[in-house]
Parts: structure tokens; sequence; C-alpha cells
């Protein structure tokens, strides 16, 4: 969930993949930033660590 859904769930799902993987691909308008994060079971928010970090939990695609 992030910016570009205004951080509603259930919005934009990970759908499975061949190699047993996650991922949902979202459309966003060029260059701009928008800050992230991953919603799992359980309300357990967590980031993708190979992105930067913004300095409010969030995280900005590198």
């Amino acid at each position: 969930m992030g910016d570009y859904n205004d951080w509603q769930p259930r919005v934009h799902t990970l759908k499975p993949r061949n190699d047993g993987e996650r991922a949902v691909t979202v459309a966003l308008p060029g260059e701009t930033a928008q800050s992230f994060r991953y919603l799992a079971a359980g309300d357990y928010w967590f980031n993708d660590e190979s992105t930067d970090h913004d300095g409010a939990n969030n995280r900005l695609p590198t």
C-alpha cells in the first residue's frame, strides 16, 4: 500500500507467480516519488529493504 492507492488495503493485491513468489504491477506517473510499505496477514507492516528509506518508515523506489 502507498501514496498511489491512498494507503487503502486490498486495492492492489499481490498475486501468486509461477516461482512461488507473489507480485503486483502498478502503473505510476513518471518522475514521481511514491512512498509504500507492505501489509501482511495479522496487520504486520514491513518494508522492502532494497529501497531507500524516506525517514518516515515508508519506502521510496530506487
